[in-house]
């Protein structure tokens, strides 16, 4: 073996050594997490770090580009970065000892202070990260200790060309205990994360809870749901539901812990426990949700059937202040967001605190045991999922979340169109074929859809019956396709006679405008 091929051989095993006592480090600190601060996991931590600290269009990339699985790309990228970088510190540690464990002390200090900053720390979750410093660290001066043997007694024999017993032992204690290593923290490691996910009680509790019988239902319409293959439902079911928020896992709170707090510029602080909310009554409510980060034309919208109790009631009995102009809802992982006063107190607007989605109790990962679902405003100033906290009080005063990340303040929803058959990308057959989808025009309502094709007239559409101004209509029209490609364009028209904005507009800092246009290849 040349000695530029043996020089590569040992940087590949010390990165190698660096890779497991990365391992070890994350398994002994999941180990510990689960022991005593379920919410220290270092991975998580800094993962939701990276969250926090994300510029606007990074985040507006990754959920163009990932949807729903912007978190899982997120983890993906931090376990790589992680590998890379604890490959650096294994090779750093054999060169030039101790900066690989220097490397490993830093890392473990960054996971710390992400961990401690969280809302909801515990006095004890600075254990996990600093224990999987340690572990770490051992595990890497061990291993690059018994690496730097191993080249020795090569460089020996080499030198000597007599037989190597040293040389033998040595790399035999190298690789058994990097074996031993790296297979104890994957199976350790993996196991914690599993047992940690898998004993939390909340989704048994969720899945036993029965809610009370809402005092008031909603009436569905005959014609609400036109039967279209293609067309989304009426309702969106739980599991299809748009997913967009800061929480990197989601949250489990057992409601019979939960409380909420209102206060701020409030003549009474109010603390609220989940069957107080239950004590209240519960009414049906049948209302859309839109994400700002809505393309024209895109997904990030749903509708559903929500059970819950007024904000305007929650709020008159804390009784609101004079000069107060916004409430700042907190979730419990941190997030806050600016909803006007004026839109939860307002007894035209059915602003809710909810606790029930399509029949059931909140799913988990939207908001469960409460949540706030506000009609005609964008959901990241007034949805907050997993709510504990209303604080009253004033726009110049306060500031949520995204409004420091180049989103506005406050932001009603610009009203829109989709269509949703036929799909972009595949091909129909010529004939007489239905064009349909859906519009939106929360709190106001839709009062027609016109459809374009070719840019040719803009020709009336057929709607559904609306069950109410907040939610989405459906909308149809037949058509004589003829092969080729064509251009089909919508827009809609809200009850106050106002036209869908045509101009286009990026997501930010308000939402996104556009008539959508669609290129269907009809064969």
């Amino acid at each position: 073996m040349t000695e530029r091929r043996a020089r590569w051989k040992f940087f590949t095993l010390s990165a190698m050594a660096g890779i497991v006592s990365g391992a070890v480090f994350l398994a002994a600190a999941e180990l510990l997490a689960l022991l005593v601060a379920r919410g220290a996991s270092p991975i998580l931590a800094v993962g939701s770090f990276v969250i926090d600290i994300v510029p606007q269009p990074f985040k507006e990339f990754a959920i163009a580009t990932f949807g729903e699985y912007d978190k899982i790309a997120l983890l993906a990228g931090l376990g790589l970065a992680v590998v890379i970088a604890s490959a650096i510190a294994g090779i750093l540690q054999f060169v030039r000892p101790p900066l690989g464990v220097i490397a490993l002390v830093i890392a473990g200090a960054l996971s710390t202070a992400a961990i401690v900053t969280r809302a909801g720390v515990t006095p004890l979750a600075f254990l996990p990260p600093v224990v999987g410093t340690v572990a770490g660290s051992v595990v890497l001066i061990l291993l690059c200790r018994r690496l730097r043997a191993w080249r020795s007694s090569s460089a020996t024999v080499t030198a000597t060309t007599d037989a190597a017993p040293g040389r033998n032992v040595d790399r035999r204690r190298f690789l058994v205990l990097a074996a031993i290593s790296g297979a104890s923290a994957v199976i350790v490691g993996i196991s914690a994360r599993a047992v940690s996910m898998a004993t939390s009680s909340v989704e048994a509790v969720r899945g036993a809870l029965r809610l009370p019988a809402p005092k008031s239902t909603v009436t569905v319409p005959a014609g609400a749901e036109l039967d279209i293959p293609g067309l989304s439902p009426l309702f969106t079911p739980n599991k299809d539901f748009y997913r967009v928020d800061t929480a990197l896992t989601v949250p489990t709170i057992d409601p019979d812990t939960w409380r909420l707090v209102i206060d701020g510029m409030v003549d009474r602080r109010i603390e609220l426990s989940f069957a107080d909310l239950l004590d209240m009554g519960l009414d049906e409510y049948a209302i859309t949700l839109t994400c700002v980060s809505n393309e024209v034309g895109g997904e990030l919208l749903g509708n559903a059937m929500w059970l819950g109790v007024p904000l305007r009631d929650i709020l008159r009995m804390a009784g609101p202040q004079s000069g107060a102009d916004m409430v700042l809802s907190k979730s419990v992982d941190g997030y806050t967001a600016s909803t006007p006063l004026s839109a939860l107190t307002d007894d035209g607007l059915d602003a809710i605190l909810a606790v029930g989605m399509n029949g059931d109790p909140l799913p988990l990962e939207h908001g469960f045991p409460v949540r706030m679902v506000v009609p005609g405003l964008y959901g990241y100033v007034s949805a907050t999922k997993w709510l504990t906290e209303l604080k009253v009080t004033t726009f110049a005063k306060d500031e949520a979340y995204w409004t420091p990340r180049g989103y506005s303040a406050e932001a009603p929803i610009k009203f829109s169109s989709r269509v949703d058959t036929p799909k972009i990308g595949k091909p129909v057959a010529a004939g007489r074929i239905p064009l349909a989808g859906v519009a939106w025009a929360q709190s106001v309502g839709i009062q027609s859809v016109e459809v374009s094709i070719d840019d040719g007239d803009w020709l009336p559409a057929t709607l559904s019956t609306p069950i109410n101004s907040d939610t989405w209509v459906q909308w149809f029209m037949e058509w004589d396709a003829t092969p080729g490609t064509h251009y089909v364009a919508v827009r809609a028209i809200n009850k106050n006679g106002d036209l869908q904005i045509e101009e286009r507009a990026p997501i930010a800092p308000n939402g996104s405008s556009g008539w959508q246009r669609s290129l269907i290849s009809v064969t």
